[in-house]
């Protein structure tokens, strides 16, 4: 049976290669608002990190999005960030997905 290929994407805080689902998607709409992409569907300008809280902690220490969407983003949009992170990364220990 052919092997599939497994889609890469960079994490831009740390930038390494990852498979795309140990990623989460940050979108950048057209009217200049910031939010999470799960489903990686949402249309504009998307970027990607990392499923660990370090990496989401990070990215708010650096202002991460701010420099790649070249927009202010909120603190509260970053909190939402590693809140999601934490609570992806816990169900994946859970669970066990892959």
């Amino acid at each position: 049976m052919k092997k599939r290929k497994i889609p890469l994407r960079k994490d831009i805080v740390t930038g390494e290669m990852f498979p795309k689902k140990e990623l989460v998607r940050v979108v950048k709409n057209k009217e200049d608002e910031v939010s999470l992409d799960p489903t990686g569907k949402k249309p504009g300008r998307g970027a990607y990190i990392g499923l660990d809280v370090k990496i989401a902690e990070r990215a708010k220490a650096e202002r991460t999005f701010d420099k790649a969407f070249k927009i202010k983003v909120e603190d509260d949009f970053y909190d939402e960030l590693i809140a999601y992170v934490d609570h992806q990364q816990a169900r994946k220990e859970l669970f066990k997905d892959e």
